[in-house]
């Protein structure tokens, strides 16, 4: 029997595990562990992954909720295909992955969420005043924002929702890599993080 890919039960998967194709984006293993703190799962969470790229969010909540269910929306036929790929690369069978453009398409998403982590999108207010609306109470969304744009639209999005605890955050993280004959330390491209809960 072939051993799993990640047999532990901590997150941070590192990156070189899952399959990549180029131009896709990927949430880097250090940025990964910032928006599962924030995500705040539990073994039976519903977790919609919107904009999930690679896939790294929709494995690594797989195998943090077992008894969970992790929705992932990717309007990519090419990319929806590369994360049930990584899906089968841990063995993750709790994730359903939904080909559709947000956020026309999460009307017709079955399970309420109790999380969601918005990733990406053409426009990441009106996506996130979509999923807001079927968000269960007391449940939380993250998001992450990679320029001012982004930062200011999701900012007032979640201050016009009334969201409570709102938590902004950037990362800056730097990893030791070898070039040449030497060893130096490179930046991960600096991410915002948001976080907000919905009024029970």
């Amino acid at each position: 029997m072939t051993p799993p890919l990640w047999n532990y039960v901590t997150p941070g998967i590192p990156d070189a595990l899952f399959e990549q194709l180029p131009g896709i984006p990927l949430s880097k293993r250090e940025i990964r562990l910032l928006l599962l703190s924030y995500l705040r799962l539990k073994v039976d969470s519903v977790l919609w992954d919107i904009g999930a790229g690679t896939g790294t969010i929709t494995v690594e909540a797989g195998l943090l909720c077992p008894k969970g269910r992790i929705i992932s929306v990717e309007r990519d036929e090419e990319v929806a295909s590369l994360i049930r790929r990584n899906c089968d690369r841990f063995n993750v069978q709790n994730a359903e992955i939904i080909e559709g453009s947000a956020p026309e398409c999460l009307a017709d998403l079955k399970d309420a969420p109790d999380s969601v982590c918005l990733e990406g999108g053409r426009s990441p207010k009106v996506i996130l005043q979509a999923v807001w609306k079927r968000l269960k109470p007391g449940g939380r969304v993250v998001a992450t924002a990679g320029n001012f744009e982004s930062l200011y639209s999701l900012s007032e999005g979640l201050a016009e929702l009334q969201a409570r605890n709102i938590e902004v955050v950037q990362s800056a993280v730097n990893r030791l890599e070898t070039r040449g004959n030497h060893q130096v330390f490179a930046a991960v491209d600096p991410t915002f993080v948001l976080s907000g809960e919905k009024v029970e």
